[in-house]
């Protein structure tokens, strides 16, 4: 049910989120949280296991991407 609810939330932030192009680091942040979030699903995590792992997976992912767009 938790997990139901927290898809929601994100596919409502995917459609409202979406009125102009990605930058770089925002585009690490996605790609990030969602390995973060699968691995900790995949794993058998804890519900708080798998939001946490898709935290730090977006944080990581948001200073790669920046990383990127700045060495550009």
């Amino acid at each position: 049910m938790k997990t139901k609810i927290l898809m929601l939330i994100v596919a409502a932030g995917f459609l409202g989120g979406c009125n102009q192009p990605m930058s770089d680091g925002e585009k690490g942040a996605l790609v990030g949280a969602a390995a973060g979030t699968g691995i900790g699903l995949v794993t058998g995590g804890s519900f708080g296991a798998v939001v946490g792992a898709g935290l730090i997976g977006g944080a990581v992912g948001y200073l790669g991407g920046t990383a990127i767009g700045n060495s550009k």
